[in-house]
């Protein structure tokens, strides 16, 4: 389910959403399914070796949303055919359905675009998230057996896009035998999110490296990788937490239970801020 708000630029002369707006808000919400599959949709595609396209598209406006209005938008699977997929989608403002909406997709040769068979992977990926079933896997161990994933993500996020010198980020602590290593990984055995946990002082492990893929931040995968080292270190012994969280990630450690301690400081270059947790 994807909450949206109704802006100002959505709206017609009659201060109601104009009805093509609404596919446009389908189409967040499928973003936001394809997300909660642990599926990044561009990387999935290329290795499902096709990609989806838009066969048909109806709409049935039983009413209507205005400016402001904050809409649920939701997104089932409905059918999985030969080569199409049906979505049954709809969208709520509170418990009323204004709109809803039957997409067709037909999987297809990217190149050619000629429809070809659903792939079995695809079909049991949408099978299992309709039934409920997990998403996720979250493998804890050590740097040789974690390491390649763990660097190509930390790799992609911390280098790539955050410009964080290669120098500072690599030491010492990830190939130690004492330090543990978490690699979240989706049914297709992607790496999707990564973090580590070591020993800061007798009793008090130091969680940091925490890093997810971009197109998987908001899917709960990095939630998964946080509660994977802390159940680690509730099993050797640590009483405490202790992590650098960078500001702009500090609402998400909240929300596990951190809370900030001291003041904020620079570290490589973005400003941090120490927050601790009893386990």
């Amino acid at each position: 389910m994807e909450r949206l708000r109704v802006r100002w630029s959505e709206v017609d002369f009659h201060g109601i959403v104009f009805n093509a707006n609404y596919m446009m808000y389908f189409d967040t919400a499928m973003s936001g399914y394809w997300r909660a599959m642990a599926a990044p949709y561009a990387k999935t595609m290329q290795r499902l070796g096709g990609d989806l396209y838009v066969r048909k598209s109806t709409l049935d406006c039983e009413g209507a949303a205005q400016y402001d209005d904050v809409l649920d938008v939701g997104v089932r699977c409905g059918r999985v055919g030969n080569s199409s997929i049906v979505f049954n989608c709809a969208a709520y403002r509170q418990d009323q359905v204004l709109v809803s909406a039957e997409l067709v997709y037909v999987f297809a040769d990217a190149q050619r675009r000629a429809s070809m068979p659903v792939p079995h992977e695809l079909r049991e990926l949408l099978q299992a998230f309709e039934a409920g079933k997990s998403m996720v896997e979250v493998r804890v161990g050590g740097w040789d057996t974690l390491g390649t994933d763990a660097h190509e993500i930390r790799t992609a996020v911390f280098i790539e896009e955050q410009g964080i010198p290669t120098d500072r980020e690599w030491d010492e602590a990830d190939p130690d035998p004492q330090c543990i290593h978490a690699v979240a990984y989706n049914r297709f055995g992607m790496p999707l999110a990564t973090g580590r946990m070591l020993e800061h002082v007798p009793g008090v492990a130091k969680i940091g490296r925490m890093a997810v893929s971009q197109a998987m931040r908001s899917s709960g995968v990095g939630r998964a990788v946080l509660e994977a080292l802390m159940k680690a270190a509730r099993e050797r012994g640590y009483r405490e937490a202790v992590l650098h969280a960078q500001t702009s990630a500090a609402p998400f450690y909240s929300r596990a239970g951190f809370v900030p301690r001291g003041v904020m400081f620079e570290e490589v270059g973005i400003p941090h801020i120490e927050m601790v947790r009893a386990l």
